[in-house]
């Protein structure tokens, strides 16, 4: 979790200040705008219903796919959805991806793998 979440901070301060600069810029650039966009996605992967606590290998699958700029393309208004749709995709199709994160405590590259093709087929199927 620490492996996966540790960009999260770094970013989410670089988001902070860019959002509050850009109230008064007029144009922006497009790593600017990149960054923002990404600050966004994070602050929505984040939010959890009250009383529903997340499993930590759901935890980990949404913030790696937010930390590796999965979600820049999906609205900032489906990242729950998107997130729903990709834990419900991961437990009937590929349930060995939170076993192995339970079981290792971290994300092997077999696992990596498996869980990059989770996210393009749930954002495929997302899409549609």
């Amino acid at each position: 979790m620490k492996k996966i979440a540790a960009p999260i901070r770094v970013e989410l301060a670089q988001y902070r200040e860019l959002a509050a600069f850009s109230q008064f810029g007029s144009e922006l650039d497009a790593d600017t705008k990149e960054k923002l966009a990404q600050g966004e996605r994070i602050k929505e992967v984040l939010k959890q219903t009250q009383y529903q606590p997340m499993p930590v290998a759901d935890q980990i699958m949404i913030i790696y796919a937010a930390t590796k700029k999965y979600l820049l393309d999906i609205a900032v208004a489906d990242i729950l959805p998107f997130q729903n749709a990709l834990f419900e995709l991961v437990q009937t199709k590929y349930p060995e991806i939170p076993k192995a994160i339970n079981e290792t405590k971290e994300i092997s590259d077999g696992t990596e793998k498996l869980l990059v093709q989770a996210i393009e087929e749930c954002k495929a199927n997302f899409k549609k």
